[in-house]
């Protein structure tokens, strides 16, 4: 499955054309899966409301790949956050 926001993540991250596209997508997967993971919602973690922290985390497991990087406080914190909005909502437990 591709993430359907890809388009608005690379414009989010200054990326242009079509070459990382297989890589961003992996990315946003794992992020949503995080997400999911930590008790978001799945139709909130695949919505438009979390394209921002989905770019976020794909930011930073790029990073990562230079050794000093970690999934940034923001991310973790907007995950959490994201977590007691959605929970208990209807579709998103």
């Amino acid at each position: 499955m591709t993430y359907p926001h890809l388009e608005t993540v690379k414009s989010l991250l200054g990326i242009t054309g079509t070459y990382q596209d297989a890589t961003l997508d992996a990315y946003a997967q794992e992020v949503i899966a995080y997400m999911v993971d930590a008790g978001v919602g799945k139709a909130t973690a695949e919505s438009a409301e979390s394209v921002g922290v989905v770019a976020r985390g794909i930011s930073d497991l790029w990073n990562l790949g230079s050794g000093g990087a970690s999934l940034s406080q923001y991310f973790r914190e907007r995950v959490v956050q994201l977590a007691y909005k959605t929970k208990g909502s209807a579709g998103n437990v």
